[in-house]
């Protein structure tokens, strides 16, 4: 889920009440794991409970939107489902990289995340479990979190433009202290510091148990980063011999992936990739 609020820029005329929509639909997307209460989206979009209320039954009528009959909370329907398979493009990004991640998972025993850049926002848009026992589940597909949250989204964001992690940093280093108050833009500028050096990310996700993720960028052919790909394993399955083991393994699949994706550019079909720009 993002922590900002989702802010309704001024309208169109005849526009309000489908960009006051879109708005709730963002939001319950972010959530749609836990599902959002109706409380937590009028104060989240600034709305009115009424316009609120009257906005969800609509989308439920409609079957964008689903309401829980004993939580009450709102999930996406079985429309948006239907909407998102009509959407998919001939070439995702997902689909070239899903092979990759399963052997990755495979070799490492491991769970491997697939995070692309919407925005200030880093989205989850695929991930493969490895046989390790105790699996982790940190991410959810189709989950948002601001780009410097977790080790595919902080080495995305480091491959950015010095401007572009500025105007980023400006928007998520308040966001997530919301959630972490100990959290400093100080901090978040050494990680960027350390992943460029380094060539990789490193994070610790959860404390208990404890949890921590390595990640890498995969560029498009022009340079620029188009996708992060990150492994999450207990911290005790991380000494300095496993974690070598780990960046080879991600490096030599971020190979073959860079690989893949010169082979569609040059046949013209360049892969589909969520929006990059930063737009507050």
């Amino acid at each position: 889920m993002t922590d900002s609020k989702q802010k309704i820029v001024q309208p169109a005329a005849g526009t309000q009440s489908l960009q006051r929509a879109i708005a709730l639909l963002r939001i319950i997307a972010g959530n749609n794991r836990a599902g959002s209460r109706l409380v937590e989206l009028y104060r989240r979009t600034g709305l009115e409970r009424p316009t609120v209320h009257r906005l969800l039954q609509g989308m439920v009528a409609e079957k964008m939107v689903h309401q829980d009959a004993q939580s009450k909370r709102y999930y996406l329907g079985t429309f948006a489902y239907e909407l998102g398979l009509a959407a998919a493009p001939k070439v995702a990004m997902r689909d070239i990289c899903l092979p990759h991640l399963d052997a990755i998972a495979e070799h490492t025993g491991d769970t491997v995340f697939l995070t692309v850049r919407s925005g200030f926002d880093g989205i989850c848009v695929a991930r493969s479990d490895g046989s390790f026992p105790i699996k982790m589940f940190v991410h959810d597909v189709g989950r948002h979190r601001p780009l410097n949250v977790g080790a595919s989204g902080l080495a995305l964001l480091s491959a950015l433009p010095d401007d572009e992690i500025d105007r980023v940093c400006r928007i998520n280093v308040e966001r997530t202290r919301r959630k972490n108050p100990r959290f400093t833009e100080a901090a978040l500028r050494a990680s960027i510091e350390s992943t460029r050096r380094r060539g990789y990310a490193t994070t610790k996700v959860m404390d208990e148990p404890p949890v921590h993720s390595v990640g890498m960028v995969i560029r498009s052919p022009d340079g620029t980063p188009a996708a992060g790909v990150s492994v999450s394993t207990l911290a005790s399955r991380l000494g300095n011999n496993r974690l070598e083991m780990v960046v080879h393994c991600l490096s030599d699949a971020i190979a073959l992936i860079e690989a893949e994706l010169r082979k569609y550019v040059d046949q013209d079909r360049v892969p589909y990739a969520m929006p990059t720009l930063a737009v507050i």
